[in-house]
């Protein structure tokens, strides 16, 4: 799929529910990544999805990372890298990712 564009459209995950069309994808993809930058060095990771390549990755701040399909598989594997749980509801999540556009 093209990065710039994203024709042919790839089967959409239900995190994008509501982007009709590829610029609106992708603005999602990227508003996704700010969210998961911005909150997750508290859980000593980082996260990174440059819209090239499918997928977003989780590092630990030792440098291992672990590319993931999407947001589900995301969270499993910065539990699982990241030693402890994670609550994708945790109120920090949801105060910067709450309001549309934000």
């Amino acid at each position: 799929m093209c990065a710039n564009c994203g024709f042919p459209a790839a089967a959409g995950h239900w995190t994008e529910a509501g982007a009709a069309t590829a610029g609106e994808r992708l603005r999602a993809r990227f508003r996704r990544a700010q969210v998961l930058q911005a909150v997750l060095p508290s859980y000593g990771l980082t996260a990174h999805d440059d819209g090239v390549v499918p997928g977003i990755t989780v590092s630990t701040k030792t440098g291992h990372h672990v590319m993931t399909a999407d947001l589900a598989e995301f969270w499993s594997a910065a539990e699982r890298i990241g030693g402890k749980a994670i609550d994708p509801l945790d109120p920090r999540f949801v105060a910067l990712g709450g309001g549309k556009g934000s």
